[in-house]
């Protein structure tokens, strides 16, 4: 069993940058492709950005390509979301994942194929 807990949310103002922490047990942590999502009040929750196991991939929305950079280190066990140029769109509840098969392909887009979840921290990007 994995255990997910973010750390990093809260308020900031646009423009700004933010980043996010992502804590996991386990010692397979170096296996997983982990990602985050994020979900706004009346959204479905979407996918934001996605690391491979190795750290040697990396995969992001168009909503945040350019903007956020997605890293991990695996002696910590710990991902991490560099959050530049904060927009009031982007204000949500922030969720860490890990995915523990391979070859999904497109599909490692979609929430569906995560198998462990945190419980999220709130960003809230005022203008």
């Amino acid at each position: 069993q994995v255990q997910l807990v973010e750390s990093g949310g809260g308020l900031a103002q646009a423009g700004v940058s933010l980043t996010l922490s992502c804590a996991a047990s386990g010692r397979t942590f170096s296996s997983y492709t982990m990602g985050w999502f994020r979900q706004a009040p009346g959204n479905e929750r979407e996918f934001v950005a996605a690391i491979s196991g190795s750290g040697a991939n990396t995969y992001y929305a168009d909503s945040v390509k350019g903007r956020f950079t997605i890293s991990k280190d695996n002696a910590k066990n710990t991902v991490y979301l560099q959050m530049n140029s904060l927009k009031p769109d982007d204000t949500a509840v922030y969720y860490c994942a890990a995915q523990t098969l391979t070859n999904y392909g497109p599909r490692r887009f979609q929430s569906s194929t995560y198998d462990y979840w945190g419980q999220g921290t709130q960003v809230t990007v005022s203008s």
